[in-house]
C-alpha cells in the first residue's frame, strides 16, 4: 500500500509538471498567434560583437503562417529575406528551426538549425537549448562555438517581443516594438 502512494504521487507530480509545461507553452503560443498576420519594427538591443550583417539596417519581423502547432516569424534585415523563424510544438515542448534560404528559394546548407525547449518556461519566455540535429550540422560545417548556443523568444506584454542568442562569448538580442506595427513586408526567400 505504501509503495502505491509513493507511485502515485510520483506519477501525480510528473503529470501536474508534464501539464504545467504544455500550459505554459500554449498560453505562449496563443499570444504570438494573437499578433498574425501584424509586422513589428526591431533594433538590436544587445550585441557583443557588432555583427556587420545587422548595423545600421532596418529589421522587421513579420508574423505569419500561424496555426495552433506551427508559427512562422520571417526576420527582414533591410532587403535580406532569408530568415524565418519556425515555431513548432512538440509531444516534448516546442522547437525553434532557423529556415535559412537563398533568394532562390533553395536552403543554405546551415538551415533548419535552433533548439528544443527543456523546460516549461512561462507563458512570455520560451528558452531553446542546441538540439542534437543542430550540433551535427555546426560539427560538420566546423562551427563548434555553435555547439552550447541558447536562443530565447520573449514578450514583454503591450512593449516587445525579443529574440536572443547566447552562448560563452556572445551575446544578442533584438527587440521588436509592438507599440507601432509596420507595414507588412514581402513573403521570406522560399515561403511565398
Amino acid at each position: 500500500m505504501k509503495f502505491r502512494t509513493i507511485a502515485f504521487a510520483v506519477s501525480f507530480f510528473i503529470t501536474g509538471q508534464a501539464f504545467a509545461a504544455n500550459n505554459a507553452q500554449d498560453e505562449f503560443f496563443n499570444i504570438l498567434n494573437s499578433f498574425c498576420g501584424q509586422a513589428f519594427a526591431g533594433k538590436v538591443a544587445v550585441d557583443n560583437t557588432d555583427d556587420p550583417r545587422f548595423k545600421d539596417k532596418v529589421i522587421i519581423l513579420h508574423v505569419r503562417d500561424c496555426a495552433m502547432d506551427e508559427i512562422h516569424l520571417p526576420m527582414h534585415v533591410g532587403d535580406d529575406h532569408s530568415r524565418t523563424f519556425i515555431l513548432t510544438k512538440t509531444d516534448a515542448g516546442i522547437k525553434l528551426s532557423h529556415d535559412h534560404r537563398h533568394e532562390d528559394g533553395h536552403p543554405d546548407k546551415l538551415s533548419l538549425y535552433g533548439g528544443n525547449t527543456a523546460e516549461a518556461g512561462t507563458k512570455w519566455r520560451q528558452d531553446f537549448p542546441v538540439n542534437d540535429f543542430s550540433k551535427q550540422l555546426f560539427m560538420a560545417n566546423d562551427l563548434q562555438a555553435s555547439l552550447t548556443n541558447i536562443w530565447r523568444i520573449s514578450i514583454i506584454e503591450g512593449q516587445s517581443i525579443s529574440y536572443e542568442l547566447r552562448r560563452a562569448g556572445r551575446e544578442f538580442r533584438i527587440d521588436f516594438d509592438l507599440n507601432s506595427p509596420v507595414e507588412n513586408p514581402p513573403a521570406a526567400w522560399g515561403h511565398q
